[in-house]
């Protein structure tokens, strides 16, 4: 089983590049399952436009019992969706939606049941702590991929995400499988994108253009992939999928 973490900065295109990128698995015929461990639990919202999926932590609040398939919903492009979900505002740790989230689906079964041949966990990048780092832990996430722009305070993030997994290096957690720069648009971003890589002894895993076919399938609900699969875009993003099927077989 392929399992990877997608982290990055709030609002770098993290998500939107998850989706695409389990459609594109899908795409290739693979079993995939996305996990947002988002407080905002959009993470699927591209993949389930017109479902609003009932987050981990809030069938856990409601105190009922639940199944397997209340938390997993499957989307028009094949792919498993799952919600962590967050607090109530102001109150509790979002973090421990994750935990919930992660504990709930290994306790269910459902890695048994679904038989995924990926798993992608999209992860708030913001705050590497705490529950956050859930995915990191050994027996979830083997690898992390970090989402990044050319950008200042995305270059940051990035940088504090990958000295947190070098920092977990001793604890055996996931290991840092290379940089995804989603373009912006700005000075010198390929160059920022490989510096940083190079700090961190890693790669740029994939140059992601800016393109507005992302706004226009967006406003649709769709992917890329589904709406555009003979664009230049959804090439490049099965060619990210192929990559990271090959990193794994290494």
């Amino acid at each position: 089983m392929i399992k990877f973490a997608i982290y990055g900065k709030g609002g770098i295109g993290k998500s939107t590049l998850s989706s695409n990128l389990s459609a594109a698995f899908a795409k290739r015929g693979l079993t995939v399952m996305q996990i947002g461990c988002d407080p905002k639990a959009d993470s699927t919202s591209l993949l389930c436009p017109k479902e609003k999926i009932t987050t981990v932590l809030d069938l856990v609040r409601s105190g009922k019992p639940f199944t397997l398939q209340d938390m997993v919903k499957e989307s028009t492009a094949g792919v498993l969706c799952v919600e962590a979900g967050g607090p109530v505002p102001g109150l509790g740790c979002a973090g421990r939606g994750i935990i919930n989230a992660l504990e709930s689906l290994e306790n269910k079964g459902a890695y048994e049941v679904y038989k995924p041949d990926v798993v992608i966990y999209d992860v708030l990048g913001d705050v590497v702590c705490g529950g956050f780092t859930m995915p990191m832990r050994k027996g979830y996430a083997d690898k992390v991929y970090i989402v990044t722009s050319g950008e200042k305070m995305a270059i940051y993030a990035a940088a504090n995400i990958a000295m947190a997994i070098d920092n977990f290096k001793k604890r055996d957690y996931a290991k840092l499988g290379g940089i995804i720069l989603n373009c912006r648009g700005v000075e010198n971003e390929e160059e920022n994108a490989t510096t940083l890589a190079k700090d961190f002894e890693t790669n740029v895993a994939a140059i992601i253009p800016r393109s507005p076919l992302f706004e226009k399938a967006e406003a649709a609900g769709k992917t890329v992939v589904e709406m555009f699969p003979d664009s230049d875009i959804c090439e490049k993003l099965l060619k990210l999928a192929d990559r990271i099927v090959a990193d794994f077989e290494k």
